[in-house]
């Protein structure tokens, strides 16, 4: 098991766990290269046939920079106050589809966009390695010593 910085665990998920949380999150984030730069961008998508499948058009960056580049896709959920959560990423060699028979067939998928724009297509990542960790609660803080005392914060401070 995995340490954060902070103390927590992280996890490792299973393959299998992480194809569930996969098909729980209704955004990803696909990266790819663009103008030889990394490139992060949010995106509705489905997963089926061992690859994942995100809608967009032939003329947009994700769909320029998806011609059999090896492209990474991340989801994740966070509970903010908690500062728990998990994060899953698949990393595959990707294709632009753009064949209108297998567009529409993917169009019956369903993605969370209701109606994709008029035009589309679909980038395909091959589900190849797939990654993911839980990020577990914060450990126990033990008792402050006597002259420690905090701030309205919660902040440590010491007093004199």
């Amino acid at each position: 098991m995995d340490t954060l910085d902070d103390g927590r665990d992280a996890p490792s998920l299973d393959e299998a766990e992480c194809l569930r949380l996969l098909d729980t999150a209704p955004i990803g984030r696909i990266a790819f290269t663009q103008g030889a730069l990394p490139a992060v961008q949010p995106v509705t998508f489905t997963r089926g046939d061992g690859e994942i499948y995100v809608p967009t058009h032939p003329d947009s960056a994700v769909a320029a920079a998806s011609r059999g580049a090896v492209v990474a896709f991340e989801v994740d959920e966070v509970d903010v106050g908690a500062r728990t959560g998990w994060a899953v990423t698949v990393v595959g060699p990707s294709r632009l589809i753009t064949d209108p028979a297998e567009v529409r067939r993917l169009d019956g998928l369903g993605t969370s966009t209701s109606v994709p724009p008029a035009g589309h297509c679909y980038v395909g990542v091959q589900v190849r390695l797939v990654r993911g960790r839980r990020i577990g609660p914060r450990p126990a803080v033990p008792d402050a010593p006597a002259d420690l005392s905090t701030d309205g914060a919660g902040v440590p401070s010491w007093t004199g």
